[in-house]
């Protein structure tokens, strides 16, 4: 027992000084606010004083706060514009100049210098810029490439981490709105972009860590864009980026957007509730032009329309990077719940890969377009393409209204997605070339009244259209396969072992499967502090077996571990556990014995194992948990039902163990440590994430418990709480 407190104790989070930052208001420096005055200087003045201080708020109140120089921002600063401020650009030459950049040729100009902005700062920490004001250009602030001393960007941001951009405005930024290069852990909510009369709004580069929610952003150029250069002379990884409930809108260009700049790999992309209105390029593209492996990007439940390239994929080669990078790939993705309205003059959604870079592993599962349609029949020959271009028109008319593929493997059009146009077109629905394992199933198309055929394959193994009504299908040197579903099955063999502290532990990974899924990459996670696990080989071809092995030291700590090993085949992914005990093994801990005094709701309550995500948290609602830290995946857990939130008993649950355990409580951040927790409770610092609408985040709070009866209290609102036992 006094072991698993020490470990609840050790779990705490440090408790640093929690005292509110200083607020130092920029009026006090000597700022005027009254629109004509300068009051660079000041806002400087108060940002120093504030880094000097040790960080605090540099506060705004209302009124125009004229900047015609640049803004030197600071580590430990925050920004706060009150409502009714402006922070306003203003015309002349007093911007600080571009600074030499040796790597300038990779990137335009405006990506390659940073300085020229009227806000900038290069490595720093915990900044901000929140409030409900706003920053303006003014209109002065340039679009292609400024002379010296003028500015062609509102925020300019290199090299920094911990970024909070919240509540303001951004109006009329130059070429850029916001632009941050080679950053990470980076959160936006409520911001507003409106940049329509100039460029681009906000550009992402080479970051990780990035959460952006109920976003307004309009460009001309791009609105939202992911890139990766070589503007800070290396190749910067990109990825963990979440963006949700936002609206986009580009006059000229593109409104969500990969590229063109696509350096450095990108990884792990979510993308939910997005709106889109109006894109004379991409509504969503995605593009790797320099060599970058783009892959784990995922869109759903997005609403796009006034587009005219609805979807394109490409692979390019214009390989504008350092180090003489080769062709890039685009890999792992989802399109989910997506409707799109194109606007004329149309592109056809597009898959273009690469002879050199194939797109693989794409599903598009209830993805409705509709295009404008009202071309004539017309060849249906490979249109030209300029590899080295990522524009929509970088590819001739496509000879299909619908989808044109090429170069593409394992992609899958599943769950009532359809292809439509408006007027008549003399085109096919799709026309695919140079693929592998094309699936049309349960596809919705229509026929245009002089169209030659409706599908059309062409050097494409493993193509199978079913369940899409009765089409013309033709094929030139294809082979047609369908009936059999790409899939796999992983199991571990012995399923437990046990080991001595500094002995080592071999497992057999088996894998079969149906179709052709394609190489299962292996990987672990939830291994045991101070062990090392190795696979070989680290991908296998489905049906071969691996051999996974877990080295211990002498002091890695005696217990138990449920490993989740995992494989990945393009889009499908599959997990097993194989169980590892260090050390003398203890007890197998058994729950029994559930109780609910809320009886209305009971049934809906049940003891569960092997805590993973992708199970579902309640007994009553479909959410699932999306995220959660190793430390408690593979947990023995109680299943809770929703509906219990409000309920009143104390206890509410009470169930037994059979041997001393830890107990963790989710609850709801919403609403945090419950009044029943008495000081034994400790916050663990870890969290658990489900799919609840926007999702939702539960902190766990830790109590060692002996071998016995464990009673819990009511929730009191919110969503209820889960329980977690180890």
């Amino acid at each position: 027992m006094a072991a698993l407190l020490a470990a609840s104790v050790l779990a705490e989070p440090a408790q640093g000084n929690q005292a509110r930052a200083a607020d130092f208001n920029v009026k006090d420096y000597g700022a005027v606010g009254n629109g004509s005055a300068n009051d660079t200087a000041a806002i400087d003045r108060a940002i120093t004083a504030a880094n000097s201080a040790g960080g605090g708020t540099v506060r705004f109140p209302s009124g125009t706060y004229r900047s015609p120089n640049s803004i030197h921002m600071k580590s430990n600063v925050t920004l706060q514009l009150d409502a009714g401020a402006t922070i306003m650009g203003a015309s002349g030459s007093g911007y600080d100049k571009p600074e030499p950049n040796p790597w300038d040729d990779y990137q335009d100009y405006g990506h390659s210098h940073f300085h020229n902005a009227m806000i900038w700062g290069d490595r720093l920490t915990n900044i901000g810029f929140v409030g409900a004001g706003t920053i303006d250009g003014g209109g002065a602030l340039i679009t292609g490439n400024p002379d010296s001393g003028q500015a062609d960007k509102i925020i300019s941001l290199t090299r920094c981490e911990n970024l909070t951009v919240s509540g303001i405005k951004l109006r009329r930024g130059g070429h850029f709105a916001m632009l941050i290069n080679g950053c990470k852990n980076v959160v936006s909510d409520r911001l507003t972009i409106d940049t329509a009369s100039d460029r681009d709004g906000w550009n992402v580069i080479s970051t990780t860590n990035v959460t952006i929610t109920n976003g307004n952003f309009a460009g001309n150029d791009d609105a939202l864009a992911f890139k990766s250069d070589y503007a800070l002379g290396q190749k910067l990884s990109n990825g963990n980026v979440k963006v949700y409930d936002t609206k986009l809108s580009a006059g000229c260009c593109n409104a969500l957007m990969f590229g063109s700049e696509t350096c450095g790999d990108f990884t792990g992309y979510d993308f939910q509730r997005i709106d889109i209105k109006g894109s004379n390029k991409s509504g969503l593209g995605l593009v790797s032009m320099d060599g970058s492996v783009i892959s784990d990007v995922h869109y759903k439940d997005i609403t796009v329309s006034g587009v005219r390239s609805p979807i394109m994929l490409k692979v390019g080669a214009r390989k504008r990077c350092g180090n003489s990078p080769g062709v890039g790939t685009i890999k792992n993705v989802t399109y989910d719940n997506i409707t799109i309205n194109g606007a004329s003059p149309s592109f056809s959604p597009t898959i273009m890969g690469d002879v050199d870079g194939h797109v693989t592993d794409v599903t598009f599962t209830n993805v409705k377009i509709n295009v404008p349609g009202g071309n004539g029949t017309m060849s249906t020959n490979p249109p030209s393409n300029e590899r080295t271009n990522y524009n929509p028109n970088s590819i001739g008319t496509r000879p299909a209204y619908g989808w044109y593929v090429r170069y593409a493997d394992r992609v899958k059009w599943v769950g009532g997605s359809a292809v439509s146009f408006t007027s008549n077109d003399g085109r096919p629905a799709v026309i695919a070339d140079n693929s592998t394992d094309l699936t049309f199933d349960t596809f919705g198309w229509e026929r245009g009244s002089n169209s030659p055929t409706d599908f059309l394959f062409r050097n494409t193994n493993g193509f199978c259209v079913r369940g899409s009504g009765s089409p013309r299908i033709q094929n030139t040197g294809s082979t047609e396969k369908c009936g059999v579903s790409n899939d796999f099955s992983l199991t571990v063999d012995p399923a437990a072992r046990t080991i001595q502290p500094g002995e080592t532990a071999s497992y057999a990974i088996r894998t079969s499967a149906t179709g052709s899924p394609g190489p299962i990459a292996l990987d672990a996670e939830n291994i045991p502090p101070g062990a090392v696990v190795q696979f070989n080989p680290t991908t296998v071809s489905p049906g071969q077996t691996a051999t996974m092995t877990v080295a211990t030291l002498p002091d890695t700590p005696e217990g138990t571990s449920n490993i989740t090993v995992t494989g990945t085949a393009g889009t499908i992914t599959k997990s097993a556990i194989a169980k590892l005990t260090i050390g003398d093994a203890p007890d197998e801990l058994v729950l029994s014995g559930l109780a609910v005094a809320d009886t209305g709701n009971a049934g809906d309550w049940s003891l569960q194992t092997n805590l993973r995500t992708g199970v579902a948290q309640y007994g009553d609602r479909d959410f699932t948990f999306s995220a959660m830290p190793a430390e408690v995946v593979g947990a023995q857990w109680v299943r809770t039902a929703n509906d219990s939130k409000s309920a009143t008993q104390n206890p509410l649950a009470r169930f037994t163990i059979n041997r001393d355990a830890v107990v963790y409580v989710a609850v709801d951040t919403r609403l945090g440590k419950r009044p029943w927790m008495d000081a034994l409770w400790l916050d663990s610092g870890l969290q658990l994430v489900n799919t609840e609408g926007s999702p939702k985040t539960f902190r766990l709070y830790a109590k060692g418990f002996p071998a016995g009866e464990v009673q819990l209290g009511p929730n009191g609102g919110a969503s209820n709480y889960t329980v977690l036992v180890k």
